[in-house]
């Protein structure tokens, strides 16, 4: 027995009956040989974290665009208290930790530039629309390594692909993330928010803050916790109707405080505009794009509408707006 197969037979021994075992997924697009060290999820999560579009994610915003300040969240530190969050529960419930962590790091590899404001500018114009928990299952099975994607296991490209609210993930491990997703944006973005002058503390309303707690700590403690308690030895990852309702009470008040705020979100329209200008230049110059995302217009069967959007969502903040000034700002007008 090597050392894969001790870990395989120690999570059978030790994980809930609810749990997910490496040695019975569902397995990989393309077979592969097994490692003799590591089971499939924890190598699922080194590809992850070795890949080329996780190590862009610290260059592209979470909430706000290129904020004056080394504290706020990016998309790469918004990933990681997401990981955190998720292998926290899981370990609590004898989950498996590989597959959370797998999940949790590859969930926003498909985020655009500019966050949400990227990826709505792409939705708009791109007749196929565009959705980054879409783009990110296209990352680790199309875009990553030239072409080949990263070849993960299903679990863990279906954790990925349902990780928004609307999706539905098969394992509780995918619950988990998809859980752990909110409690991180929602804590985080109101530590941002304070931290940038858009809110207080005192601002937040008393009716959620009661239950849950007056600081992003003791918000999160709660949360955490009744997650745990709730779903232990259960087939489901929920939370009791009270923290629930304080939840998303608090998520909808970040929305039409934060999130819709002109002055947190005053510089969107320029950033539409600019990721819309970009994808329209590049339609018409489909020269300017690598090769290796050229050629899933022919071999792929992919239109060129589809793959210019795959370029522009892999840029970084800095790479898009380098781009834009070379395509649209008369050089005597730089500096």
């Amino acid at each position: 027995m090597n050392i894969r197969e001790e870990m395989e037979a120690r999570e059978e021994a030790n994980l809930s009956p609810y749990a997910t075992l490496s040695s019975r997924s569902r397995g990989r697009r393309r077979p592969e040989p097994q490692c003799d060290i590591r089971p499939v999820f924890q190598r699922d999560r080194d590809r992850i974290l070795h890949c080329k579009s996780f190590r862009r994610l610290k260059q592209k915003t979470q909430v706000f665009l290129l904020p004056k300040g080394d504290h706020y969240r990016t998309r790469m530190t918004h990933t990681l208290e997401v990981s955190q969050n998720a292998r926290t529960i899981a370990k609590a419930l004898r989950l498996n930790e590989d597959l959370v962590e797998a999940i949790a790091l590859g969930h926003d590899l498909g985020h655009t530039p500019f966050g949400h404001a990227g990826e709505r500018a792409l939705d708009q114009v791109c007749p196929e629309g565009f959705r980054h928990n879409e783009q990110s299952v296209r990352v680790v099975e199309i875009l990553e390594k030239q072409g080949r994607g990263l070849n993960l296991t299903w679990e863990v490209v279906d954790g990925i692909r349902n990780h928004k609210s609307s999706g539905t993930p098969h394992t509780l491990e995918g619950q988990i993330v998809r859980l752990s997703d909110k409690i991180a944006y929602i804590n985080h973005d109101i530590d941002d928010a304070i931290r940038g002058g858009i809110l207080t503390e005192e601002d937040l309303p008393a009716e959620f803050t009661d239950v849950l707690g007056h600081t992003t700590r003791m918000r999160l403690n709660t949360m955490i916790h009744d997650v745990v308690t709730h779903s232990m030895d259960r087939p489901e990852i929920i939370m009791s109707d009270r923290i629930r309702t304080a939840t998303m009470g608090l998520r909808r008040f970040l929305f039409e405080n934060v999130y819709q705020n002109p002055v947190a979100k005053g510089e969107e329209t320029k950033a539409i505009g600019m990721i819309q200008n970009l994808y329209r230049w590049y339609l018409d110059h489909m020269e300017l794009i690598p090769r290796q995302y050229l050629d899933l217009i022919g071999e792929g069967g992919d239109t060129k509408e589809r793959v210019v959007c795959d370029y522009i969502a892999g840029m970084t903040d800095s790479y898009a707006v380098k781009k834009f000034q070379e395509f649209f700002i008369p050089e005597s007008w730089k500096n």
